[in-house]
Order: structure tokens, then C-alpha cells, then sequence
């Protein structure tokens, strides 16, 4: 095996079991990519089976473009092939998926010896915590991030494929619909710490209760051999796993409440960030986090937690977490030219996050709109839950509802049930009559918050708006 941790055709062939049809068993391998559209030169093209069309169709097309190695199946090779591409390296496998995880297992056993990784799950917060931890060991150490929410079985192993000589730390945020998930993505990873976040509502109709869900969360100790993760103990599942845990387990705590290990005070939240004192094993500094919300100061409290464990200095945790930024579509704030502040929290939605944005809209003094669209995969649940939303749609003193969706109904007719005006909330059947009413009633100042499962396809909307400004 290579010295320098780079992969060469020799040990891709040995660990996928591939036949190499042209091509030198030396040749290394450094980039990978199931993209023709990525390829600027030297890369790995990896031709996965989607749902409708084999990627290995595209291998010419990534020569062309100047990848020097393919990884397909289900295609025949023809002579005239082989002698074109003579000096390129085309292996056939039998499964390209299993071989892309394969192939990203040996990567991280070849780093075992210099790179920690942090894997990061829960229902909701993922990504924007992956951010901040990532943001906060940036400041010490060269850190390596899942780009974007890339945290399922294929995202995964490339992440892990993106691993170069210069990483100390790999940020790595693992999703799930289902049990057993995870599992596979941890045993990719082998991560040395593992975070969640919370247990709450996402995918309860695929996994049937919230304890199955913490079920699923928890196969993420599987990779973990030093057994080590850190917890929101404020989250009522995650605290009764505390209470419950296997001494084998090493579990550090945090949240907004005292009993925690590391906890926050003096929370101070405004329009568009928060502050509050943070605590750690007898220490307290004042951290200020540039995003609002109750649920980024318990990201917040994540960062430092990872950050502490990781060995970082109370100033550089400051520094990362008032450093961090958002990935686009989660909390994207924008004033248009007529003075309506957007708020596009439109890529996803649960129970809890559509209460944690709600709670965040009620901070703005100005006149409040709630533009609200049906949250997915819940199942038998859905009506309880979007019910639920139209009671925080209320708590919060939201000025105007608007709402959209098969689901979102429940949410309307809750709202109006509690005691909302029945004047301030619309529903319509369609996205467009959405833009009509907005354009009818926007007025300066107004803050919009956008908020739906990304199948809703709100950010259409949100362009829309902007587009006709």
C-alpha cells in the first residue's frame, strides 16, 4: 500500500475484487467524482446505478473530459474501445455503489494513524452543526467537511474519498430515512467522536416511533471503537439515554440546562443572533453566535463541546463559532428592495425545526408573516404534527399565515382553532396563488420566513419574489 495514503489501481482492484480490462495496476488514484461535469484531469469516475440510467454509459464522456480512471459495470468493453483509450485504466466491478464504499473504508484505514473524525447525526440541526464544528476546529486544525448535506450512502464515501496529506479532522454529517443506515456510513467513516444533535420527528413515518429513531441514531457508535459521543441532554430521549447508558460508553453532555457537563447562561437573542455565556468544566467566556435562534446556541454548545474534547482554547471556540456561516437555503436572511426582509429556511422541515424558525421569527419586532408548506415523511403522524405547528404558528404571535400542501391544511385550521384571527391566515391549493396574495399584501419592513420540505419547492417562491422586486 502506498506510503503517501494516496490509492492506486492495485489496491482498488484488491479491495473491490474488480478486473482490470486496460490500464496499469501502479497508476494512482487521488480524485474521485460519479460527475463528468467535476472532471478537470486525472480523475476517478465512478459510473453509479441511479434510478433510471447506469452512470458507465458516461465513460467516454469522462475520458474526454480527462478522467484516467473508470469504475463501471454492466458494460462490454469492445476492442476498438480498448485500443482508443489505450493508457487510461477502465475496471469493471460487479456493484459500483459497493465498490465506491469499499474503496472509501480503505482510504480512511490508510489516514487511521493522523486524521480524528467527528460524525455528527439528528433529526434536526445536522448540517448547521457540521458547519460550526467545522468552523470552530478550522481554527486549529486543516479540517476536511461534508459539502453541503452530502450525508448518505453515497455522499459518505465521497466525502471520505476527499481526504488529503493535509487534513488533521474530518467533519462528517450522516442522514438517515431508515434503520440500519447509519450503520453502513459509520463503518465507512470509523469515526473517533460522535455528536446528535436531538431525537425528534423526521422520518417517523418510515421508522414507526421516536424511540426507533434514537434506534437508528445510535447505530452511529458502531464505527466508533472509542465508543465516545457527545449528546443533547436537554433532548427528552437523548437524557433518557444518559440515564440508561452502558458504562462502556464515554458520554459527554450539553445544552441550554445547568445539568449539563457544558451549558449555556444569560441568553440574550436577538433579530439575528444570540449571545450567552457559555460553561465548561468550571470556566465561562462570553460567546456570541452570528445566526438567531435558540437552536444555533445549542448547536453553539455542540461546537464547543467538540471543540474542548479536540483540545481547542476557549478564544479559538469564540473565534469559530462568531466565524461560522450557514449553508445556503437554512436561514437565509435577505432585505429586498422594498424593505420585506426574507427569510428562506426553505431546503427541509420537521416538527422541530418549523418551531425552532417560529420561535425565531417571533424576535422581530416588525410585522410577521409565516409562509408555511406541508412537512414529509411522517406518515400516520402527519396530522398531529402540522396541527402542533399551527399551535407555535399561534404561541408565537405570528401576524399572517399563509399555507400550501396536502398537509399544511391542518396547520391553517389549528392556527384559527387556538385563536389566531381568522382574517391573517390564507390557504391555497397552489404555489402561484402564494406569490399573487404576497405581492397584495407585502409591506415595508415585513419579515417573511419561508418554511417547507424541500419536495415543497418553496425557494421557487422565494426567487419568484425576489425576481419581481
Amino acid at each position: 500500500m502506498n506510503k503517501n495514503h494516496i490509492l492506486t489501481i492495485k489496491d482498488i482492484l484488491k479491495v473491490t475484487k474488480g478486473t482490470l480490462i486496460i490500464g496499469n495496476e501502479n497508476d494512482e488514484c487521488e480524485e474521485f467524482t460519479k460527475d463528468t461535469r467535476e472532471i478537470k484531469g486525472n480523475e476517478t469516475y465512478i459510473g453509479l446505478i441511479g434510478e433510471k440510467i447506469n452512470g458507465g454509459i458516461y465513460f467516454e464522456e469522462a475520458f474526454k473530459k480527462g478522467a484516467n480512471t473508470v469504475i463501471i459495470e454492466h458494460i462490454e468493453i469492445t476492442e476498438d474501445q480498448k485500443q482508443k483509450y489505450k493508457g487510461k485504466n477502465i475496471i469493471i466491478v460487479d456493484d459500483t455503489l459497493k465498490a465506491l464504499q469499499q474503496i472509501a473504508i480503505l482510504k480512511r484505514k490508510l489516514y487511521n494513524d493522523k486524521l480524528k473524525v467527528v460524525a455528527i447525526t439528528g433529526s434536526v440541526g445536522k448540517t448547521s452543526t457540521k458547519d460550526m464544528i467545522a468552523s470552530v476546529l478550522s481554527e486549529k486544525y486543516k479540517t476536511l467537511k461534508t459539502e453541503g448535506n452530502y450525508n448518505n450512502h453515497i455522499g459518505v464515501p465521497f466525502t471520505i474519498l476527499k481526504i488529503k496529506e493535509e487534513h488533521e479532522v474530518a467533519v462528517i454529517e450522516m442522514g438517515m430515512n431508515h434503520l440500519g443506515e447509519i450503520s453502513i456510513l459509520t463503518n465507512i467513516a470509523k469515526p473517533n467522536l460522535c455528536v446528535i444533535t436531538n431525537v425528534g420527528t423526521s422520518h417517523i413515518g418510515n421508522l414507526g416511533s421516536r424511540e426507533n429513531i434514537l434506534k437508528a441514531k445510535l447505530e452511529i457508535l458502531e464505527g466508533n471503537e472509542e465508543k465516545e459521543i457527545v449528546i443533547n441532554n436537554d433532548n427528552d430521549l437523548l437524557h433518557k439515554f444518559y440515564n440508561e447508558k452502558n458504562n462502556e460508553i464515554n458520554i459527554t453532555t450539553y445544552g441550554i440546562e445547568e445539568q449539563n457537563k457544558i451549558y449555556a447562561c444569560n441568553i440574550i437573542q436577538k433579530e439575528e443572533s444570540s449571545e450567552f455565556i457559555c460553561h465548561i468544566e468550571n470556566e465561562e467566556f462570553e460567546v456570541e453566535v452570528p445566526v438567531a435562534g435558540l437552536h444555533f446556541v445549542e448547536n453553539s454548545l455542540a461546537a464547543a463541546t467538540v471543540g474542548k474534547k479536540l483540545g481547542l482554547t476557549n478564544e479559538e471556540i469564540k473565534r469559530g463559532i462568531s466565524s461560522f456561516k450557514l449553508t445556503k437555503k437554512r436561514m437565509d436572511i435577505e432585505v429586498l428592495k422594498n424593505g420585506v426582509k426574507i427569510i428562506n429556511d426553505s431546503y427541509n422541515a420537521s416538527f422541530e425545526s418549523m418551531r425552532g424558525s417560529l420561535q425565531n421569527l417571533a424576535q422581530y419586532k416588525n410585522r410577521k408573516i409565516a409562509v408555511l408548506g406541508d412537512m414529509f415523511e411522517l406518515g400516520e403522524y402527519a396530522k398531529e404534527l402540522h396541527e402542533k405547528v399551527g399551535v407555535e404558528v399561534y404561541k408565537n404571535n405570528i401576524d399572517i399565515l399563509i399555507c400550501t400542501g396536502q398537509n399544511a391544511k391542518y396547520i391553517a385550521n389549528k392556527a384559527k382553532e387556538e385563536g389566531m384571527p381568522e382574517e391573517n391566515i390564507y390557504y391555497f391549493e397552489g404555489k402561484e396563488n402564494i406569490i399573487q396574495k404576497l405581492k397584495q399584501i407585502m409591506k415595508k419592513d415585513d419579515v417573511i420566513l419561508f418554511k417547507a420540505s424541500n419536495g415543497m419547492k418553496f425557494f421557487e417562491i422565494v426567487e419568484k419574489i425576489k425576481e419581481e422586486q
